[in-house]
């Protein structure tokens, strides 16, 4: 694996720009694990999990890579900040369980008080030696200003229009190539977040009939809507924010006007039986540019290379 070295690289101690997104209906241990075995950082992604489920998750990617209890774990986790204003607040707080695992970086996405989780990680890292890197993911140059003035962000990701001076920055959005990565990289992005990409390897936890949709999808294949959550009874978001899966009939379904109930049944009647015509997969933009079910590791080492070749 060739060896890239710039402000992200030398931030986390990796070998590559990359970073695996959160994905929290995607990604496995294995997929983390092979993401770190490549030279990159890949994320869990919290979602309602429980600390216990967080810590086995960091701990299994330790035990894999043969590191001692003591070491940081090549991982992160990723937070949406307004899940953690919920869990923060009950019996089973999140943050303080996984930060006691050392993980290189937690990723805060999606909420009105993020800079509170953020000064919670830094007191608690204030009182050790290890630092862990604060993701955040920014959709406005508003934001992208509070995260890097206000909160004192290490990284921002973002979809990338231009670079300015400040924290190193991840682009994101719809990357799926070696050539769109060298690309943003020579922009001056430090790094690129793969989502789409890895949702084909064998350490997605998709099942094989979601693989093959997503195979077979072409470039303009996905649509964001708040029908897939209707469907999946998962429409905890708040206002404005809705996922982005693979057009099929639950969005037509939505599109015609067909009331919730009605919907359900249909989605549900169409799962029963295994139906493809109404199955839920999330996946990003770039998912038209996934031609094949390479491993984690094939992969990350593919869009390096061609970042080494173009870039440096």
């Amino acid at each position: 694996m060739h060896s890239i070295t710039n402000r992200l690289t030398t931030l986390l101690g990796i070998q590559s720009p990359i970073v695996s997104a959160p994905m929290y209906f995607a990604t496995t241990p294995a997929m983390v694990e092979a993401v770190a075995s490549a030279g990159a950082l890949g994320f869990f992604a919290a979602g309602p999990d429980s600390s216990q489920r967080l810590r086995d998750g960091l701990r299994s990617v330790r035990d894999a890579l043969n590191l001692p209890s003591h070491a940081p774990v090549p991982a992160g986790v990723g937070f949406l900040g307004f899940l953690l204003d919920k869990t923060e607040a009950s019996n089973d707080p999140r943050l303080p369980a996984v930060l006691e695992e050392l993980p290189m970086a937690i990723w805060f996405a999606f909420g009105g008080d993020l800079g509170r989780h953020i000064t919670q990680v830094r007191a608690y890292d204030s009182k050790r030696e290890h630092k862990t890197a604060i993701f955040v993911m920014v959709n406005s140059v508003e934001e992208a200003l509070i995260a890097t003035n206000e909160w004192k962000a290490d990284v921002l990701v973002a979809v990338l229009d231009s670079v300015s001076t400040g924290p190193a920055i991840i682009a994101a959005g719809g990357i799926s190539t070696g050539a769109q990565s060298a690309a943003l990289l020579a922009m001056g992005a430090d790094g690129v977040a793969l989502g789409s990409r890895l949702l084909c390897t064998p350490e997605c936890m998709y099942s094989d009939e979601m693989k093959q949709e997503i195979l077979s999808a072409g470039l303009n294949a996905t649509a964001r809507s708040y029908a897939f959550d209707d469907v999946a009874r998962t429409r905890f978001w708040p206002d404005g924010i809705d996922g982005r899966a693979i057009a099929n009939n639950i969005l037509i379904d939505f599109e015609e006007g067909l009331d919730l109930d009605t919907r359900l049944k249909k989605f549900d009647k169409a799962k029963a039986k295994r139906e493809r015509s109404r199955m839920i997969v999330w996946a990003g933009a770039g998912i038209g540019l996934v031609n094949d079910e390479k491993d984690v590791t094939v992969g990350c080492y593919l869009v390096v290379s061609c970042i080494f070749a173009n870039v440096v």
